[in-house]
């Protein structure tokens, strides 16, 4: 099956110039491109797109925006993904992404190979950055930005192990560097991993990281 993209920048060079890259690809369809974001949001309601990628500064409504209302209207982890695209790698609004349930942020002046490669990771379920980049991102927002701290009720719900599975994932490790410092097998914090994500009802594993911050599980330099 293709995966279906929707391409979102107000820049049209750069928009036709991915849209034509991806649609190149022999498994993924371009399904529509967008201006802005409120246009995004309607195509990705008719379409229902598995990948979104989606510029963030844009006139009329911004990709952050266009994110959360979309997100928001495909819950299912299995539905659509959307993919932020950013100038800077210190984007101030790629936190807010990720706290929104963004799969990831992509630069704009990134290879060709690695778009192609990213849009398949995203649109597989998988978050797009690795553990270890993930931290350090989110790391130097938590650091420099006022946050409200969520109660750590919201993790109430999990046992003892999966709270140590947590807070290893927000510091940044794999799943092997996990099963090493917990003496257990790979696979079996694989399991773990997916019992807390279905159990807080987060996308993957880059909203853990972002809650395990939130609630103060993991504090920043930890």
């Amino acid at each position: 099956m293709s995966i279906k993209v929707l391409v979102v920048d107000d820049q049209a060079m750069v928009r036709e110039g991915f849209a034509a890259l991806l649609g190149a690809q022999d498994d993924i369809e371009i399904v529509g491109q967008a201006e802005n974001g409120a246009i995004a949001v309607d195509l990705a309601a008719l379409h229902r797109p598995d990948v979104v990628l989606m510029d963030v500064r844009m006139p009329v409504m911004d990709g952050l925006e266009a994110a959360r209302l979309i997100l928001a209207g495909s819950p299912d982890a299995n539905a659509t993904h959307v993919l932020m695209l950013t100038t800077f790698d210190v984007d101030d609004y790629v936190y807010d992404a990720l706290q929104l349930g963004a799969s990831g942020f992509l630069l704009k002046d990134a290879l060709a190979e690695e778009l192609v490669a990213a849009v398949r990771i995203v649109a597989s379920g998988e978050a797009l950055l690795a553990p270890s980049v993930t931290k350090r991102l989110i790391e130097q927002f938590a650091v420099s930005r006022a946050r409200p701290v969520l109660s750590q009720e919201r993790l109430a719900g999990l046992t003892d192990r999966e709270l140590e599975v947590m807070t290893l994932i927000g510091r940044g490790q794999s799943n092997q560097e996990i099963a090493a410092e917990l003496f257990i097998a790979q696979q079996t914090v694989k399991t773990h991993v997916s019992k807390i994500l279905a159990k807080l009802d987060l996308r993957d594993r880059v909203q853990a990281v972002v809650l395990a911050y939130d609630t103060g599980l993991v504090e920043p330099g930890s």
